[in-house]
């Protein structure tokens, strides 16, 4: 049985570092790619951080059902394709998805039992204010923008099947390992 696991967390809670690990643990793990309208940022490459398209057609393609989330963040569309799902299916993998709880909840809605969702949390909105300010990548306006969102994101925790308070990276890890392991065909319980 292929699944969606579905991983969500503010940002700076370690949520990419532990995707990137189930990838290399679980390789019947698919890495959902999403779309997007805003530009490529540094090193990015289309078809590999994101599918970079231009606003027309990303719209075009919400005007004919072909996303199975979406939403306009910051003036930019953000989406999973359903092809990309569908696709994976098909092949007998599972997708990972790195995604915000917004389009967990979307996931949820359209996927039903066939989706896990976890939420990584940092053990405080302190702690991951000091994660933010130590990787020093942000200006105080975004840092504040985004301890906003993380208190907003925090409060939706009720919404997920596993809530992991990441104030260890192993231990999280270890416990994300143990329960997508629990979920994944062929995983034989890693």
């Amino acid at each position: 049985m292929t699944q969606l696991i579905v991983v969500s967390a503010p940002s700076g809670a370690g949520k990419t570092t532990l995707c990137n690990r189930l990838l290399s643990d679980f390789p019947q793990l698919t890495l959902s790619i999403s779309s997007t309208t805003r530009a490529p940022r540094g090193q990015e490459q289309d078809g590999r951080e994101y599918f970079f398209l231009a606003k027309d057609d990303f719209e075009e393609r919400i005007r004919s059902d072909r996303f199975a989330e979406w939403a306009l963040v910051h003036g930019n569309y953000y989406g999973t394709s359903k092809e990309v799902i569908e696709s994976a299916f098909a092949e007998g993998r599972s997708v990972l998805f790195d995604i915000d709880v917004q389009g967990a909840a979307i996931l949820r809605k359209t996927y039903g039992k066939d989706c896990f969702l976890v939420f990584i949390s940092p053990p405080s909105v302190e702690a991951l204010e000091a994660r933010l300010r130590k990787r020093a990548t942000d200006n105080e306006e975004t840092i504040q923008r985004r301890l906003k969102n993380a208190r907003a994101e925090m409060a939706r925790t009720g919404e997920f099947d596993l809530v992991i308070i990441n104030d260890d990276l192993e231990r999280a890890y270890l416990e994300l390992k143990s329960a997508v392991s629990q979920r994944l065909p062929g995983s034989n319980g890693c």
